[in-house]
């Protein structure tokens, strides 16, 4: 029988590649708050177009596995020192509520 919930948990946990300069990229796992297919396509065409980067993860996700805290300052620092890492958490959310990593 399978096991799923028809009302999945507010969170999840989901890894993000994080591009680093002149070295290989790093897996960080992010937190990230469930959305509705309905609700993430609001978000997209609503709110999504009024946000800068640091807001858009905060939208996004609700922590990391880094030893700094997950506020905006450090948000903010993470995406001035990793060029690319914001496409990478958006990438990430969107595969993984679009369910890109089930495998067939």
């Amino acid at each position: 029988m399978a096991k799923i919930k028809l009302d999945p948990n507010p969170t999840f946990q989901a890894p993000v590649t994080v591009p680093v300069h002149g070295a290989e990229p790093v897996q960080v796992s992010f937190t990230f708050r469930h959305r509705t297919r309905s609700a993430w396509e609001s978000w997209l065409k609503d709110e999504l177009p009024n946000l800068g980067d640091t807001e858009v993860i905060q939208a996004l996700a609700c922590g990391w596995e880094l030893d700094d805290e997950f506020n905006a300052e450090n948000i903010g620092r993470l995406l001035e020192n990793y060029g690319g890492v914001g496409m990478a958490v958006f990438e990430a959310y969107e595969r993984e509520l679009s369910g890109a990593r089930v495998k067939n």
